[in-house]
């Protein structure tokens, strides 16, 4: 059966997905990674790619094409997000990225980040809400709402500039997070928010990518990340609130320490974590449902989901 591959550049981390396409449209996936590159650093105050987080995105990039084609890709999808879109030299990253690679990386705007992060989640959810769903995308450099309709397609969709990697660069000065570092956050995320119309009637709320992943595994203390165990569960209001609130108050090396934490998100987990706390409360929720397949499922459907194609 054809196999495909897709690879997610973020702020903060390089996704792989390789998986095959079964006979009824699905994909099934044969080999997924995840590498904390940090494309992101700096964006937020100089508008550029510094050349520490070009290089190691573009040496994971790399690793993660060669194995891909090791692996029988017929094709792969390589996207870009908010810190490409921001940075003046992303241009020279997709340059580089070709001559290194092998690969065409495409900048996609906020929408259809959020577009595919839905269709992504509507594949694995819809058939468990009672209502629409709701999906927040957590990421680097911004985060992205989106809310169904009961036909399943979109109705509204939003990239907010929030990211765990900007709010961190952005307020964050002192180890552990000050009380006042911490009000300012929430403060801005309350103003950003704000914007948000009223989510439909018996929505439920569906989280991905890494910031919502890492919370849900930090509290089941997962030693070792399960993507099936984390996939579909859920955080409750409190867990989140309690969450939040230990992981503020911890210093770095403390965090690092945590089970269920990669040691390169400690530094921009709070923020991150304050993003969705911020969230549930702003869509006067109760809990956040968990998925393990954002973007990069989105994409590979998005791209490789009828005919072969070749990039």
């Amino acid at each position: 059966m054809p196999r495909f591959a897709s690879i997610d550049i973020g702020t903060n981390s390089v996704l792989l997905l390789v998986a095959d396409r079964q006979p009824d449209g699905r994909f099934e996936a044969v080999v997924e990674r995840a590498e904390i590159t940090r494309l992101g650093r700096g964006v937020d105050t100089h508008r550029v790619l510094s050349p520490d987080g070009m290089e190691a995105t573009l040496s994971t990039l790399v690793t993660f094409a060669d194995e891909a084609r090791s692996l029988g890709a017929e094709a792969i999808a390589v996207s870009a997000t908010s810190a490409a879109r921001d940075a003046k030299n992303g241009a020279d990253f997709i340059a580089a990225a070709k001559a290194r690679a092998g690969v065409t990386v495409e900048i996609i705007a906020g929408e259809l980040e959020a577009q595919l992060s839905f269709a992504a989640v509507a594949t694995d959810f819809a058939g468990e809400a009672a209502g629409p769903l709701l999906v927040v995308d957590i990421g680097g450099g911004s985060t992205e709402f989106i809310y169904g309709n009961d036909a399943g397609s979109v109705a509204f969709r939003h990239s907010f500039d929030v990211g765990a990697v900007r709010l961190t660069e952005r307020f964050v000065r002192t180890d552990p997070l000050s009380a006042d570092e911490r009000g300012a956050i929430e403060a801005h995320l309350r103003d950003t928010f704000a914007a948000l119309p009223p989510p439909p009637p018996n929505a439920m709320l569906v989280g991905v990518a890494g910031t919502v992943t890492t919370l849900y595994a930090v509290q089941h203390q997962m030693a070792t990340y399960d993507a099936e165990q984390v996939h579909g569960g859920t955080l409750s209001r409190g867990e989140l609130d309690a969450l939040t609130d230990t992981l503020c108050t911890l210093p770095l090396e403390a965090r690092r320490a945590l089970p269920g934490i990669q040691p390169k998100r400690a530094d921009v987990i709070p923020a991150g974590a304050l993003i969705l706390r911020e969230a549930v409360k702003a869509l006067r929720l109760d809990a956040c449902r968990v998925s393990d397949r954002g973007l990069r499922w989105g994409l590979l459907a998005h791209r490789f989901g009828s005919a072969p194609s070749s990039s």
